[in-house]
């Protein structure tokens, strides 16, 4: 495995010990695929940083866990790298782990091999569930503050929720469907990644509020679970045995666009108006083919400059907060794509 930097930033970057990155580097035995796969991955975040390892200053280290289809948790990556050159207080390195799915224990166990690393912050994406508050609020004690992205966590001491107003979203999607399809009768089709991200749950209850009010006659179904990833997603679609034929719009909370998408078209039943969610690599193709109706966006490289500028604030590199954490939605038509927003 080549590479140009320090076995030292390298294990730094990587939360291994130099003497296990020596043994990946060198390609020793009694290695696993898995730490293999991070000292790779450290390497990549690495001459994403190259500025930032060149600067002078404090550096701390943030750690970065999400869960996430592989499409989404790239996009944070990419968006934190835009905007670490614009942050003059300090060096923020950020490290990064992340999966399409991950277990109660998969999050547990992470969160306990940062707090025996150590780290200056931790910003997580991930379910809202009563072992993983625990294991956020024993981060928290220890002294690491804690930042959520994009879906909160309830009752734990974070330092601040960063990302999208998600109640705001449901109501505008209902908006935008009722007034796509007036105060008719049929069906649409709701889906979420999973029930117990908070972020998709309250644009879920927002959404239903919303659309009773402006469309009673309007049944909802539902199709959640598929963790926003294509053969899960698929995998329930196929199991609504009823009702798909009479679908007449889709709000997709959490992704797998593309396989709903197919399901429906599978079934001769495409929607008069499809809502979705952030403007990813799979939802521009989407909606760039006109297969989506609206995506609602919001700024991810502003959301990561708000989470660098919560933990700056918290050391005293910063002096103020920033001024919202809240992104303001974007609603994102095929006639007003937004243009890719390249790397310098």
């Amino acid at each position: 495995m080549t590479h140009r930097f320090p076995l030292k930033e390298v294990a730094r970057q990587s939360g291994l010990s130099t003497a296990t990155v020596d043994r990946v580097i060198n390609n020793r035995a009694n290695v696993s695929p898995q730490t293999r796969a991070r000292v790779a991955a450290a390497i990549s975040e690495l001459e994403g940083q190259e500025a930032q390892l060149a600067a002078r200053g404090r550096r701390l280290f943030f750690d970065f866990l999400i869960e996430a289809p592989t499409r989404f948790s790239r996009e944070v990556q990419q968006a934190a790298e835009l905007v670490l050159p614009s942050i003059g207080s300090a060096v923020c390195r950020p490290r990064f782990q992340a999966q399409e799915i991950m277990t109660e224990d998969d999050v547990t166990a992470v969160l306990s091999r940062i707090a025996k690393r150590g780290s200056h912050g931790v910003c997580i994406k991930a379910r809202d569930l009563p072992t993983i508050r625990a294991a956020v609020n024993k981060l928290i004690v220890s002294g690491i503050p804690v930042v959520t992205l994009v879906t909160d966590l309830n009752t734990t001491k974070r330092l601040a929720y960063v990302g999208l107003d998600n109640q705001s979203a449901g109501r505008t999607a209902a908006y935008l469907i009722a007034k796509t399809l007036g105060d008719g009768e049929g069906t649409v089709l709701t889906s979420k990644s999973n029930d117990r991200f908070l972020g998709e749950e309250e644009r879920e209850v927002a959404f239903k509020g919303t659309l009773a009010r402006l469309c009673p006659n309007l049944r909802v179904i539902d199709a959640s679970g598929g963790s926003g990833v294509h053969l899960e997603t698929s995998r329930i679609m196929q199991s609504i045995n009823a009702g798909l034929d009479q679908i007449r719009a889709v709000y997709s909370m959490g992704g797998g666009n593309t396989a709903i998408l197919n399901a429906l078209e599978q079934n001769g039943s495409m929607p008069d108006v499809y809502v979705a969610h952030d403007l990813d690599t799979d939802n521009r193709r989407l909606i760039e083919d006109k297969r989506l109706s609206f995506v609602l966006h919001h700024d991810l490289r502003m959301d990561l400059q708000n989470v660098f500028q919560a933990f700056l604030h918290h050391y005293k590199l910063s002096p103020e907060p920033p001024d919202t954490t809240i992104s303001h939605i974007q609603v994102v038509t095929p006639e007003n794509i937004p243009p890719l927003k390249r790397r310098f």
